[in-house]
């Protein structure tokens, strides 16, 4: 046994010396020989360590992808395609460094990293008393799929780490381009892009396939850490090179936004000469203390941006277009090109924004056309070139909806499907939206249950959903008794509903869930809303003018006032916004640290916000309450040095109990 753990050890030092610093220090031969020496010991006594390198070669089939739930969300980031929008973030970033300052009596000063923004696919490790015991994809941030057995064919990933602590690590798994390149020399279907590459390898059920694409990773950031927290990203970068994970060698301190414009340049030029495919350049605030006190928006870090380079532009021919119907109704045109080469990445299908996009740039079918391709969103078209071909033909707009053969209305440069009655487009997408977390909570509506729904009971706008009876679901595939009556229970529940989450189920284009809670404040009841004016809603932060402008359309056009109607008459009761009481504890600040056996974080929050608190990120001189669960990092010892009041665990509920 003592044997094997100095083979694995010997074996793993010299994979990390030519996977990750690519520094061989033995021939190849002499790996393979201890290698086998290892292989033959495993199988002598059926002892096979967690960190054996053995282990990465791929094992069985697996039959599906397990859900992962990651410690701690994995937000994406914020994009800028110009200096001018990087201003705007240093521009943010500066005022709220001053707002900290400010607050904490301090005098801090803004100090960046600048680093490569990978083009592949995210991955999220999870390690445990320096075992790798989890990997998963990012998935929605929240969930991802567990895709273990495929990541650990990355020789650069470490199984075992220094670090004993519980640690969730992310990274960009990737496939080299000349690993792409010598995989296609064999290949009978070769791959033409090395994004979509390594997505596809760890995407794949066989993790035998995933290793004969030899992908490597790149580890940039430590999401969830069990103890003492890191105060700077210089910090972070020397944990993750402690530990052995594989860092990208460019890593760049910034003081102000032209040094940052210096690099990205500087960036720009050398991605051409790298073996990888990188699309920006990731921005990110050095000091920790300030990423806590910046936040989160709703969907990105206030403290980070991506840059993205400008997309390159090709020409191709418009062979023809779609046209697809989106939940609102909107029927939005796709272009079919005739394929052609962007960066690695076989382009056939572009935008086309509306009807007046195709009339302005005077696309036809047959033209020849210019496109882009920016980031990873389907290319654009961007207008037309010098032809001789004869067979041109004008694109018409439909005057039907190409599902239902409903009659299309015009509302300025968009068309729309009025049919909200038939349309499956349209339902599917809004039912999964009405029926989500953060709309009307109702359980058990899966986008597969809608569509047996429309299918096979009629239900084909949302207000059916309410008239469901036990007997029709029960004609449907995989329904018994429990989950019929759990689905018609969920249904039940939903019927009384806070404003603002009502707001959200409804699906207004460009609302989001933070959007329809300013607009709960504001308005207070339902009815207010629908009376409100362009004017009106403009005075509401972070609204402008194509959201005030959505807002005013959907409660003013017939059809949804019609659908709106029908749906209240099925006993909806949506309760009215309610200013919180004032009391002792109105406007106190309070930050929350650690894990609860009782409560999620994000449930505690709520309560606090609902009952007057202003929940804050980071410790502050202005803090006045800090609640201490387990695991609790350097806030805790903040939090005593200023002598703010601590609430442990054990005395939690009778605060609560006060506040309330």
């Amino acid at each position: 046994m003592d044997n094997m753990k100095e083979i694995v050890e010997k074996l793993n030092l010299w994979a990390y010396q030519y996977y990750t610093l690519d520094e061989p220090i033995v021939s190849d031969a002499e790996y393979d020989k201890l290698y086998d020496e290892l292989l033959k010991l495993e199988k002598e006594t059926g002892i096979i360590l967690p960190n054996s390198p053995t282990q990465r070669v791929g094992g069985e089939v697996l039959e599906k992808f397990e859900k992962h739930t990651h410690l701690k969300e994995l937000y994406s980031l914020q994009k800028a395609q110009s200096f001018g929008e990087l201003e705007d973030f240093h521009n943010r970033c500066v005022k709220l460094l001053n707002e900290y300052n400010s607050i904490n009596n301090t005098n801090k000063t803004l100090e960046y990293y600048v680093e490569f923004k990978f083009d592949g696919l995210t991955i999220n490790l999870t390690y445990d008393n320096g075992i790798l015991i989890s990997a998963s994809t990012r998935g929605n941030g929240v969930y991802g799929e567990e895709v273990f057995e495929q990541v650990k064919t990355i020789k650069s990933i470490p199984l075992e780490i220094e670090y004993k602590g519980l640690v969730e690590i992310q990274g960009e798994a990737i496939m080299p381009l000349s690993a792409l390149e010598k995989y296609n020399e064999t290949a009978e279907v070769p791959l033409k892009n090395a994004r979509n590459a390594a997505a596809g390898a760890i995407r794949n059920l066989d993790p035998r396939k995933t290793a004969k694409r030899n992908l490597d990773a790149f580890i940039y950031n430590v999401g969830f850490k069990s103890d003492e927290q890191f105060k700077t990203q210089e910090d972070m970068i020397a944990f993750l090179k402690e530990n052995k994970f594989k860092v990208n060698g460019y890593e760049k301190k910034c003081l102000n936004i032209n040094e940052i414009k210096d690099k990205i340049n500087e960036i720009e030029i050398l991605r051409k000469k790298v073996d990888y495919l990188t699309d920006g350049v990731v921005i990110k605030v050095n000091d920790f203390e300030l990423r806590e006190y910046f936040g989160y928006t709703n969907k990105f870090p206030r403290f980070a941006i991506a840059y993205k380079f400008e997309a390159e532009e090709y020409s191709t021919i418009l062979k023809e277009v779609v046209w697809n119907v989106g939940r609102t109704g909107k029927v939005t045109p796709t272009a079919i090109l005739e394929p052609v080469e962007i960066g690695d990445v076989t382009v056939q299908r572009a935008t086309l924004n509306n009807y007046d996009d195709i009339l302005r740039k005077k696309v036809k079918i047959n033209s020849r056309v210019l496109i882009r391709r920016s980031n990873d969103v389907i290319p654009e078209i961007l207008g037309t070139m010098d032809s001789d071909e004869k067979n041109e033909k004008e694109i018409e707009m439909p005057t039907h909806c190409p599902f239902c053969n409903s009659e299309l209305i015009r509302d300025g440069v968009h068309f729309f499907c009025t049919n909200t009655l038939a349309c499956t487009p349209q339902l599917t997408s809004a039912l999964v939206h009405f029926a989500s977390k953060n709309a009307m909570n109702i359980e058990g509506l899966s986008e597969k249950t809608i569509d047996a729904l429309f299918e096979k009971l009629g239900v084909d706008t949302v207000y059916k959903i309410y008239d469901l009876k036990f007997d029709e679901l029960m004609t449907l595939d995989k329904f018994k008794d429990k989950k019929a009556n759990n689905l018609l229970d969920s249904i039940a529940k939903s019927k009384k509903v806070n404003l603002e989450n009502f707001i959200y189920a409804l699906g207004i284009a460009n609302v989001g869930i933070k959007t329809a809670k300013d607009l709960a404040k504001k308005y207070k009841k339902l009815d207010n809303l629908r009376k409100a004016t362009v004017e009106e809603l403009l005075q509401i932060n972070d609204v402008g003018d194509i959201v005030a402008n959505s807002i005013f359309e959907f409660f003013n056009d017939e059809y949804s006032k019609d659908a709106l109607d029908k749906l209240l008459s099925k006993g909806i009761e949506v309760s009215p916004y309610e200013e919180v009481a004032q009391s002792e504890f109105t406007d106190k600040k309070i930050v929350i640290t650690g894990t609860f056996e009782k409560y999620k974080r994000k449930d505690l929050e709520d309560i606090f916000s609902q009952n007057g608190l202003v929940v804050q990120s980071a410790v502050a001189k202005s803090t006045d309450f800090l609640v201490v669960g387990e695991k609790a990092g350097s806030k805790l010892k903040k939090a005593q040095e200023l002598g703010i009041e601590i609430i442990t665990e054990d005395v939690l509920e009778s605060f609560l109990e006060k506040i309330r």
